[in-house]
């Protein structure tokens, strides 16, 4: 009894240490992970993160006898069920969270196991004899029988996502050598200085969310403006708006300051702009047409000088 309290007690020394030196955790499912594969893990994130895995209990009593420290992890506790462990860091979450899910092997089907995703049998030639048709028939699996060996005829489901694998499915998917699943860690929560997020969050870029933040701008200026309720959003078209009606007011009224003036002026004398407008283009537009007028007038008198001088 001492020692298993010893341990305990040491489990619950290096969580707290683990949680005073880093910021992030990452708790990751670790349903068919292998030994080999936790080890290969270590190693790929050596100096970047820390591992911890350990019974849910223990893990939720310690979280408990932590939290008048450190409140945040009430928000994490929830989250502390089934089969999983902990990676701690401080390092880029995106980058670490792409270490953790990229080792994954195939593993074959077992009975009994949940199936991550559907399972298809590919038509194609088995090369198996004609006695085992009556184990394709027994699953719905059509096949015929081609140069002495089993054919499947057609792609077949054999497996459902999310079902579990039956022995008679395990079988037949062993028999033609399919390993249709991969396993892995993966990500299932994230915790970042006291807050618990999905991984997905990580996906966000820069650019998502200027547009997210953008377009919540425009939403709350158009609801300000709708309602007459002034919020930051709205400000700049406030002042617009209201500018805009100032400026009405001194055009239909005798009143007149600078910034109406100019607009005051072309109201009451549209012929004096309209008339600049043509002159202003031909002075930009016909630039060049003079020298060129000029050199024609220049060639013409050389020609009448020449023919002159013949004469």
């Amino acid at each position: 009894m001492g020692g298993i309290s010893e341990k305990k007690s040491e489990y619950f020394n290096k969580l707290r240490t683990y949680l005073d030196e880093y910021k992030s955790i990452f708790l990751v499912g670790v349903d068919n992970v292998s030994s080999q594969q936790m080890h290969e893990v270590r190693k790929s994130l050596r100096g970047e993160a820390t591992i911890l895995m350990g019974k849910n209990t223990m893990v939720r009593r310690a979280f408990r006898g932590f939290m008048s420290e450190i409140p945040e992890l009430e928000k994490l506790l929830p989250h502390v069920k089934g089969n999983v462990g902990f990676v701690f860091t401080n390092g880029d979450l995106k980058t670490v969270r792409d270490v953790l899910i990229s080792n994954r092997v195939a593993a074959p089907a077992r009975a009994g196991a949940i199936a991550p995703k559907d399972v298809f049998v590919p038509a194609g030639n088995t090369g198996m004899e004609p006695g085992k048709t009556s184990f394709f028939q027994a699953l719905g699996v059509p096949t015929k029988i081609a140069r002495g060996t089993i054919e499947i005829t057609t792609d077949v489901k054999v497996v459902e996502s999310g079902a579990k694998v039956g022995p008679s499915e395990a079988t037949l998917l062993n028999m033609l050598n399919i390993s249709p699943f991969t396993y892995g860690l993966s990500v299932e929560q994230v915790y970042d200085n006291g807050q618990v997020f999905s991984p997905e969050i990580l996906d966000i870029t820069d650019e998502q969310m200027t547009e997210y933040f953008l377009s919540a701008a425009r939403t709350i200026a158009t609801i300000s403006l709708a309602v007459g309720y002034p919020t930051l959003p709205a400000v700049a078209h406030s002042i617009i708006n209201n500018y805009k009606n100032v400026l009405a007011v001194s055009i239909a009224t005798d009143y007149t300051y600078e910034g109406s003036e100019a607009i005051k002026d072309r109201i009451a004398n549209p012929e004096a702009y309209a008339a600049a407008a043509p002159a202003a283009a031909a002075a930009s537009g016909g630039g060049d047409a003079a020298p060129a007028a000029a050199e024609e007038e220049e060639e013409e008198s050389d020609g009448d000088m020449g023919m002159g001088l013949f004469d």
